[in-house]
């Protein structure tokens, strides 16, 4: 488990990262100044959300563990503000009225089809569907935020995936699950909090 202050740390990387990017004066710090988590492989995602009512305005991150810690967060960072396809670019004047979330993933653990969906915990568990060249990811604060139930969850992540939202009935299709812990700013710029996990079926 990921120290609060630690979960701090990686949401002010997360923010100073995007304000550095855009020519914004910000701390860097190097990895040298930074606890040893940082530097261990890690999943990760940055999710920014503006105004009003904490609307999406961007996620991106790395589902495996394939960059130490503080360069995962540093560069999801910067491409969910700057290059998710499904935004225009954040702007150095909206950065101050956006808040940023950090979600570190825990490995993946598969989900057989005779344990679906009675496996997925609402709020706990974030998944992924895969089928062929077919992939979606969902977090563990999406179910909740849409008031979806576990077979929702399962069928939004389908189509997430581009497939049909029954399809994870199927054998020929791969669910894996994860939980994540995840750390965001109660306001832009502001104190850091750890998001509890929503109770759920």
């Amino acid at each position: 488990m990921v120290s609060s202050e630690d979960g701090a740390k990686a949401v002010r990387l997360a923010r100073g990262a995007v304000a550095r990017a855009l020519g914004a004066p910000a701390p860097h710090e190097g990895p040298e100044g930074l606890p040893a988590v940082f530097r261990e492989r890690r999943g990760v995602f940055v999710t920014w959300y503006g105004p009003p009512g904490r609307s999406l305005r961007g996620c991106i991150g790395y589902p495996q563990p394939v960059l130490p810690l503080a360069q995962g967060v540093r560069e999801a960072a910067i491409s969910a503000a700057l290059d998710d396809p499904r935004f225009p670019p954040v702007t150095v004047r909206e950065l101050s009225s956006l808040v940023v979330e950090v979600s570190l993933l825990s490995p993946f653990e598969p989900i057989g089809p005779r344990e679906r969906p009675g496996a997925v915990k609402v709020g706990r568990d974030g998944l992924v569907v895969e089928a062929g060249e077919f992939r979606g990811l969902l977090l563990p604060q999406v179910a909740p935020e849409q008031g979806w139930d576990r077979e929702e969850f399962l069928d939004g992540t389908c189509e997430k995936a581009g497939l049909a939202p029954s399809a994870w009935r199927s054998p020929k299709v791969n669910v894996f699950r994860f939980e994540a812990e995840v750390f965001r700013e109660l306001s832009p710029g502001g104190e850091v909090v750890r998001a509890p996990q929503a109770s759920g079926p």
